[in-house]
C-alpha cells in the first residue's frame, strides 16, 4: 500500500512541481510527473536517511515535492546541455 500512496502523490506531485518550476521541460508533461513520482521516492529516501520520518514510513506532501523539484532542475541542467 505504501509504493501505491507513494505513485499516487507523486502525480500529484510532479503537477505542483511543474506549477512551482515553470518553463519549458525537454521531456513535456509526462516526464515531469514522473520526475514527481520520482521525487516522492526521493523525499521519502532522504527524510529516512536524515531521521525525519521512520523506517517505513512515506515522505509528506511538501518533502516529496522538494524532492520533485530537486529532480525536475537536475533534469533540466542534464537535458537542457544535450539540446
Amino acid at each position: 500500500m505504501g509504493l501505491l500512496y507513494t505513485c499516487l502523490i507523486g502525480l500529484i506531485v510532479g503537477a505542483v512541481a511543474k506549477f512551482l518550476m515553470p518553463g519549458r521541460d525537454p521531456g513535456g508533461f509526462i516526464i515531469t510527473i514522473l520526475l514527481g513520482i520520482a521525487g516522492a521516492f526521493v523525499g521519502t529516501w532522504l527524510g529516512q536517511m536524515l531521521g525525519l520520518y521512520a523506517a517505513g514510513a512515506q515522505a509528506g506532501f511538501i518533502a516529496s515535492v522538494l524532492g520533485a523539484l530537486l529532480l525536475l532542475f537536475v533534469y533540466r541542467m542534464v537535458a537542457g546541455k544535450k539540446a
